[in-house]
């Protein structure tokens, strides 16, 4: 097993239920493993801030595994960069993502996502966090400002 931090493994935040099940590599190339480690460094400040574990639903995507599971083009998954997941210690997805979004976390972006789980993303190393809080509610609707 490879922890990226104290609290977080290289599996999972790369294993793939449908990766596995179609055959896709997901095995992160060396940068990608510097960008995880700086993303499991911002979980671990996030489960600072929430005093629960995090459970990770999605983390790093090849490209393969990002265009199979209908993932946006520019997605940070795919760098690394970028985490889906749940505290159900500390609340509910919603609970999670204000609670971020009102720390002094250097976060990109964070989504709550179809009311199910919190979407942190960080910035490529060297730009400057957006800070960035979006809704997304159903693909239809698509992604609107704020945490609702």
């Amino acid at each position: 097993m490879i922890r990226l931090t104290e609290h977080f493994t290289l599996d999972e935040l790369t294993f793939s239920q449908e990766a596995a099940r179609r055959g896709i590599n997901n095995v992160p190339s060396r940068t990608v493993m510097t960008n995880l480690t700086d993303l499991c460094c911002a979980l671990e400040e996030v489960r600072e801030l929430v005093l629960h574990p995090i459970l990770i639903s999605s983390g790093y995507r090849s490209e393969e595994l990002n265009k199979a599971l209908g993932g946006a083009a520019n997605s940070r998954h795919v760098l690394g960069l970028a985490a889906d997941f749940t505290v159900p210690g500390y609340g509910s997805p919603l609970a999670v993502a204000k609670r971020i979004a009102e720390s002094d976390l250097p976060f990109d972006q964070v989504i709550h996502e179809f009311g199910r789980w919190v979407h942190l993303g960080m910035s490529l190393p060297g730009e400057k966090p957006r800070r960035q809080t979006l809704t997304i509610r159903s693909a239809a609707e698509g992604y609107l400002p704020g945490l609702r």
